[in-house]
């Protein structure tokens, strides 16, 4: 009795997932949106028309743009504190964390004045601050 059981049992578990992978495949290729139309084109058609600008959008790009609008908000005590916090937080943004500065540097040099500004720095991104004030002054 159980020599016929794992007979069975063994030719189940051959033909059960061939069974299955085959109705699968059956499944989704008669479905309607898996037709060669218009309107099954419609969702590659609308990827294509993503502006260039969305897509040049990266990580460090909408940090500086943030930090910008903090800094012309707050002050750039507050916008260094928190690159320095986003810079913990993602350490892949590190790289990145100089050019940030020295941006943070150069519109605090506009708002504020070259002196005023030289007041904000810290030894954020390796004193990149300083260096985008003095850059710019």
């Amino acid at each position: 009795m159980t020599h016929t059981a794992r007979r069975i049992g063994r030719s189940l578990a051959f033909v059960l997932p061939v069974v299955m992978v085959l109705s699968g495949t059956l499944a989704v290729t008669s479905v309607p949106w898996a037709a060669h139309n218009s309107e099954s084109q419609v969702l590659a058609a609308s990827a294509q028309n993503v502006s260039k600008r969305a897509e040049a959008r990266t990580p460090q790009d909408i940090l500086r743009d943030r930090l910008l609008l903090e800094l012309r908000e707050k002050d750039p005590g507050v916008a260094l504190t928190d690159l320095q916090r986003s810079v913990e937080a993602r350490p892949s943004l590190a790289r990145h964390c100089m050019s940030i500065a020295k941006a943070l540097g150069r519109a605090a040099v506009e708002q504020y004045g070259p002196t005023r500004a030289h007041r904000f720095s810290r030894p954020v991104c390796d004193t990149s601050f300083a260096s985008g004030v003095a850059q710019f002054s």
